[in-house]
């Protein structure tokens, strides 16, 4: 017809689009990560206690009451800045909670302190040995 024109697009044909593989591979990356992690405190985290290292909790008390390493120092995680003076920044942490991510927040306020001996051991549990 007189006045009509045709556009052609090019479409993406390809049978296997790299986005279909984006989430699997970052879960596949996420399962490694925590695999190397844990393998890696297995390895370190006894190493750091029989140098004397202290372990900080730094999950609730009610969590803390329900399962702990005997020899953990609980310090919520919300009363760690007004607890900071009881803490000899000579020392090496090893900090934990229940998965990780309250522990690195931890680690990331004693190291803006000062602290430099700081290790995040992620679940309570990685500290038993």
């Amino acid at each position: 017809m007189i006045g009509e024109t045709s556009v052609k697009t090019s479409e993406n044909t390809s049978s296997f689009p790299i986005e279909s593989y984006f989430f699997p591979l970052l879960v596949l990356l996420f399962i490694a990560f925590k695999f190397y992690k844990n393998i890696k405190n297995k390895k370190v985290i006894p190493e750091l206690i029989k140098n004397g290292a202290i372990i900080i909790d730094v999950r609730s008390e009610a969590e803390f009451s329900s399962g702990h390493n005997p020899n953990s120092l609980n310090i919520p995680l919300d009363r760690l800045s007004s607890r900071i003076e009881e803490l000899d920044k000579n020392k090496s942490f090893i900090l934990c909670c229940a998965s990780g991510i309250r522990s690195g927040t931890a680690l990331a306020l004693l190291k803006s302190k000062g602290f430099q001996n700081l290790y995040n051991a992620g679940a309570w549990s990685n500290t038993q040995i």
